[in-house]
């Protein structure tokens, strides 16, 4: 029996030119200005690449267009297929040449941002240089991706939850202790000795979902205080920014208090171990055979580990 799935077939390049025209100007009419061809053929064009999908793409809305889900979706990897045939063209004409190495990590938004960037550092200085995306957000979201191969890995501050239907691996690259920080004319109101100095005064707390924030409110039991939850926060770098108003006090991984002291203008009010931030790099596979990944998580163990 002969199939009819059209993933055999070759997807045009063209067909998706032209949706990618229209989805970024919004509007057929002005993607059809722009790419100088008839609104009828770009209606044709894009109609061709929704059949070989077998999805609508987009619903028009008045004189603009609304892309569905499945649309959106699609938009995004028409611009990773059209930048990288920019890229095909650019190194074609200046050979002998290498493709640039790209790396697509995904970051949990409760990531704290300052390890981020010392992880990502070594990535940065290799040479030739490597082509960095990074995409923050929720790890369900970020896990979606990672299985869909639009990431190559992600950073999380927790392994995958139980019910994460994706396969993935989760590679351990080190912990850190907590520092507790507030601005310098916060950190003058607080009375007593480290931690009771923290008892009444204003915190400012990772959200309820996150294994931080668990671990800090077990230690606040234990050691019988109790802050005043003045805010709470999915992104730990919008934290440190309300911090610096003198809001309320933030916590920072201790391996880079040193560094979040200095740009942020903060105090340090006090440490503790029995608090830690856990990091992970997970992948979709066991051994990490993507090159710039492999060299993150060996750079980043030998970072972090001496130092947790």
């Amino acid at each position: 029996m002969e199939s009819t799935n059209t993933a055999d077939e070759w997807l045009n390049y063209h067909h998706l030119r032209y949706f990618h025209a229209v989805a970024r100007e919004g509007s057929v009419s002005r993607a059809a200005e722009k790419l100088r061809i008839s609104q009828p053929s770009i209606c044709a064009q894009v109609k061709q690449l929704e059949v070989a999908l077998g999805e609508t793409l987009y619903r028009r809305s008045g004189r603009s267009i609304v892309l569905t889900d499945f649309g959106r979706t699609i938009q995004g990897y028409a611009e990773e297929i059209l930048a990288l045939g920019r890229e095909l063209l650019t190194v074609s004409r200046r050979a002998p040449s290498v493709r640039t190495p790209r790396l697509q990590i995904g970051i949990v938004d409760s990531f704290p941002k300052l390890l981020s960037l010392d992880i990502l550092r070594p990535v940065f200085a290799q040479v030739p240089p490597v082509h960095v995306t990074c995409h923050e957000g929720k790890i369900d979201d970020l896990l979606g991706q990672l299985a869909a191969h639009r990431l190559d890995a992600l950073l999380a501050d927790e392994p995958p939850p139980s019910s994460a239907k994706v396969k993935t691996f989760t590679h351990a690259i080190g912990t850190s202790g907590v520092t507790f920080c507030a601005s310098p004319a916060l950190a003058q109101t607080l009375t007593g000795r480290f931690p009771r100095n923290l008892h009444g005064a204003p915190i400012l707390l990772p959200t309820q979902n996150t294994a931080l924030r668990r671990d800090l409110e077990k230690w606040f039991h234990a050691v019988n205080i109790e802050p005043l939850v003045v805010g709470e926060f999915e992104d730990a770098a919008l934290s440190k920014i309300v911090a610096t108003e003198g809001i309320g006090i933030t916590t920072v991984p201790t391996i880079v208090q040193s560094e979040a002291i200095e740009r942020y203008g903060f105090v340090s009010i006090g440490r503790t171990t029995e608090c830690q931030i856990r990091l992970y790099l997970i992948s979709a596979e066991r051994r990490l055979e993507h090159p710039v990944v492999a060299l993150l998580a060996r750079k980043a163990v030998r970072h972090l580990s001496p130092k947790s």
